[in-house]
């Protein structure tokens, strides 16, 4: 190999290894702005579970009857497994969302390293049979 191939190769290794540094940086950034928007999506969530169970206490501190907090009680379980059910819906898409934002960085760039690897490859190849056809 000559002296231009060497920095050739180290100038395109740099580079990759910038556009890696890049896209994690880009990933990261991501990462902190979902995060951010999941911790207000679960306290909301924790706050409207908390008013809602203070409000249905309240129903069933009035109540005179039996029956009548049994059907208090089963209300509020139907209402806060249905809530329960579209939160976790909800917190699914949005990690689903985090990961598919936080791969988009990296997008392209494992076949542009495969790409990379190969040439460099190829070209090791080709001055290994110039080496040996020389000789």
């Amino acid at each position: 190999m000559n002296q231009q191939t060497i920095s050739q190769q180290a100038e395109a290794a740099q580079k990759f290894g910038k556009d890696g540094m890049d896209a994690m940086l880009r990933s990261f950034g991501t990462l902190s702005k979902a995060s951010q928007a999941i911790a207000v999506e679960a306290t909301d969530f924790a706050k409207q579970s908390f008013e809602h169970g203070t409000a249905t206490l309240e129903k069933l501190a009035g109540v005179r009857s039996l029956d009548k907090a049994l059907e208090i009680q089963t209300e509020y379980m139907k209402t806060s497994y249905e809530r329960l059910v579209a939160q976790t819906t909800k917190m699914t898409e949005l990690y689903q969302n985090l990961a598919k934002e936080m791969a988009k960085p990296f997008e392209g760039f494992v076949a542009k390293a495969q790409e990379q690897a190969f040439a460099g490859m190829k070209k090791v190849e080709d001055e290994a049979a110039k080496l040996q056809h020389a000789a």
